[in-house]
């Protein structure tokens, strides 16, 4: 399944390279003609799995359970600083999204979302320290009844454009759709400093799939 986020983008795509290998075609023999159609095929399937969107339901839906909502790699946990929202000390667990990984991103539990705010900024690299606070981001804060879960969506270096579709007030699912981010980004979800955390720096993981931290 492709995202809606990537239906332009793949059109655009497949539109400039028809046109690339139709000039190749003309001005090329073969076999070089068939060279420059098989790189550009290669490009186009690069950017066609980027905009995959695999159909993942949860298995155990459980508002104590905190599922990640984004495919990466684990790169932070630490006790932090929360300073948008919270302002105080938070479970921060991070994840990296490669450009390889699928980058639709999901509602970690259910619940009223109590805070939605978009931050202009730079594009260091997604783990640079001063990422989560200078990037590009976008922060939502998910209410499940008991504690509020800040999720926050970051740029990285090569990402451009961060989507969220969540409204404050809005009623959400848990593994629901949140937003995507478009090309290398990282996610960071803050949690209550009492929470058990499931996962382990370096772990890959599956949104909707894996369970970062249970709540206690």
């Amino acid at each position: 399944m492709i995202h809606r986020e990537g239906f332009t983008i793949i059109a655009i795509a497949l539109g400039i390279f028809s046109f690339l290998f139709a000039i190749a075609n003309r001005l090329l023999e073969e076999p070089w003609n068939w060279l420059v159609f098989s790189v550009l095929l290669i490009f186009l399937i690069l950017i066609v799995q980027f905009f995959r969107n695999p159909k993942r339901l949860i298995l155990q839906s459980d508002n104590s359970l905190i599922y990640a909502p984004a495919d990466g790699k684990v790169v932070v946990i630490e006790d932090a600083e929360e300073p948008e929202y919270f302002k105080d000390k938070r479970k921060m667990i991070s994840i990296f999204m490669s450009p390889i990984n699928v980058h639709a991103n999901r509602n970690p539990v259910s619940g009223t979302v109590t805070y939605k705010q978009y931050h202009p900024g730079k594009y260091l690299v997604a783990w640079h320290p001063k990422s989560s606070t200078e990037n590009e981001r976008a922060t939502v804060v998910i209410d499940n009844g008991s504690t509020e879960i800040l999720v926050r969506q970051i740029a990285g270096a090569m990402a451009r454009r961060i989507v969220n579709y969540l409204q404050v007030g809005q009623q959400v699912t848990q593994g629901g759709e949140m937003g995507f981010i478009k090309f290398g980004s990282r996610v960071d979800v803050f949690l209550p400093l009492n929470a058990k955390v499931e996962v382990k720096i370096g772990q890959a993981v599956r949104g909707n799939v894996d369970v970062l931290a249970t709540l206690m």
